[in-house]
């Protein structure tokens, strides 16, 4: 019976890291995004423009990692390999926890999110099941004899997991969590609906008696319930402290503000397009490919001549940078301007586009499988 749960554990450790490197891997550049706030906690952020590179190998490593468990290929060796992520996550979800710096781990992207102290304990679980693992990993047995077929399948696996995250890198997340996912109506999402439960917080007050020099502590509550307040002895001292205490509802879409160069609000006007509208992403300028910009300028120029299709650019760069950008690749778009934050949420790639109509977002490609002119029309425009 002991051995039967020992392999149950096994199968659930493996299977956790398969699905958490999958998920991650699902979404390397939000992995990437998450990496970066890590390292400029830890202030290592030189590795800033490595973070996608990292994020790729790390959601290989879990995926391979897990596989190997579950398959009993070179036990020893993998019992070491989880040991040693396993105390590295649950050192980085403590701190993260503890010092409050990072509010979300990141460990099932987005699909999933979890708080820094839900992460830990959840480490802190897979650390026991890891360490039983680790105690008992010469009694886990290969389900294949043989060295040279042990090899090809661990080769197989770690090819599907490299290549699953290098194609969702480069043509978006299979399935998107985000916000601004196929289906969704953007306005929409940026409104609190009527009767919705608000966020209650709890306010401490610090208090000081002026005639004793006596101290005391309470909740905003007690302080009207007791009437202390009619007490000319007692006054608030320092600044009151407020705490969370019930999440209410959570607006999906709160951070996106789409202004012109003078600050001028267009969320309307772009977001609630009752045509076909083309908005282009570039979060990022810098770093924008110069060929997949060209390539939508192109598209942008034909889709506004034969069929009055607006094509906006997004950028979370400086007006001036943008202008530069713009004169240098010649782009007939207009140009605006909203924080990268949401930005980066609204396709995960640099330059990245969506196909609004009424605030709803139709599609949404990667610079890298942008449809054609004609297969737009064909779809899309010709219908518009």
């Amino acid at each position: 019976m002991k051995n039967a749960f020992f392999h149950i554990r096994r199968a659930i450790v493996g299977l956790l890291f398969i699905f958490s490197g999958l998920i991650k891997a699902n979404d390397p550049l939000g992995f990437g995004y998450k990496l970066q706030e890590y390292f400029e906690v830890f202030h290592i952020s030189f590795l800033n423009d490595f973070a996608v590179a990292l994020a790729i190998l790390l959601c290989t490593l879990e995926i391979v990692l897990g596989a190997l468990l579950l398959l009993g290929f070179w036990s020893s060796k993998v019992a070491w390999g989880l040991l040693i992520i396993i105390i590295f996550f649950t050192f980085l979800t403590f701190y993260s926890a503890f010092f409050e710096v990072v509010t979300s781990c990141g460990c099932f992207g987005d699909a999933i999110p979890l708080t820094p102290w839900q992460s830990f304990i959840k480490d802190i679980v897979l650390f026991s099941m890891i360490l039983q693992i680790f105690i008992k990993r010469k009694e886990i047995l290969p389900v294949i004899a043989g060295k040279k077929a042990q090899q090809l399948v661990a080769g197989l696996v770690l090819i599907l997991s490299l290549g699953f995250g290098l194609f969702t890198y480069n043509y978006l997340p299979i399935l998107d969590f985000l916000p601004y996912k196929i289906g969704n109506n953007i306005p929409q999402l940026m409104i609190t609906p009527p009767g919705a439960a608000p966020d209650v917080y709890e306010i401490t007050y610090n208090l000081k008696n002026k005639s004793t020099g006596g101290t005391k502590s309470m909740t905003d509550k007690e302080y009207l319930k007791t009437e202390i307040w009619k007490d000319k002895n007692w006054e608030i001292t320092g600044e009151p402290v407020t705490k969370l205490i019930k999440k209410g509802f959570d607006l999906k879409i709160k951070d996106l503000k789409i202004t012109d160069s003078q600050g001028t609000d267009y969320n309307q006007e772009i977001l609630e397009n009752p045509y076909y509208n083309l908005v282009i992403v570039a979060y990022d300028l810098a770093k924008t490919d110069a060929t997949g910009i060209g390539n939508l300028n192109a598209l942008a120029i034909n889709a506004a001549e034969n069929y009055n299709i607006r094509t906006v650019l997004l950028t979370s760069n400086s007006a001036q940078d943008a202008e530069s950008f713009s004169k240098k690749n010649k782009l007939v778009m207009e140009v605006f301007y909203a924080d990268g934050i949401p930005l980066k949420s609204m396709v995960r790639a640099n330059p990245g586009v969506l196909l609004l109509k009424q605030g709803t977002v139709i599609n949404k490609w990667h610079f890298h499988n942008v449809p054609s002119y004609d297969e737009l029309v064909a779809k899309y425009f010709g219908n518009n």
